[in-house]
């Protein structure tokens, strides 16, 4: 069932978000600094390509450096990445079909915003990172 979902999700929203995460990272690669948020920005990209059987835990060796992390990340990318969840799933919610997957780009909007001290984990094993 999770890869029926995954297909239905890659073609409703999932590779045009994965391409706002690819090039929110390319960006940020680009600028030396801001590597590690590129980094974090392929890695949820390609949870926003694939997001069903996968969920996000808090890291628990995440400190103050990730916190600051995810404030200078709210600033450049976090804050559009979050809008483009918000469009896309209410353009998804407004058919019945697509409600579940509305609701899986909201459930989203978390890791967009503040994706530092995250780890993306099966969903069979949530607990297995901490």
């Amino acid at each position: 069932m999770k890869t029926i979902l995954n297909i239905i999700w890659l073609v409703l929203s999932g590779f045009w978000l994965f391409l706002g995460y690819a090039l929110a990272g390319v960006i940020m690669c680009i600028l030396i600094i801001t590597i590690p948020w590129g980094i974090a920005s392929f890695r949820i990209g390609v949870y926003a390509l694939w997001p069903f059987g996968r969920t996000t835990v808090d890291r628990r060796d995440a400190g103050a450096a990730s916190c600051l992390g995810n404030g200078i990340w709210l600033v450049l990318a976090g804050w559009w990445l979050a809008l483009g969840h918000v469009v896309t799933g209410i353009a998804l919610c407004v058919t019945i079909i697509g409600i579940p997957f509305g609701i899986a780009n909201f459930k989203l909007i978390p890791v967009s915003l503040l994706p530092l001290g995250r780890e993306i984990v099966p969903t069979d094993r949530p607990f297995a990172a901490r």
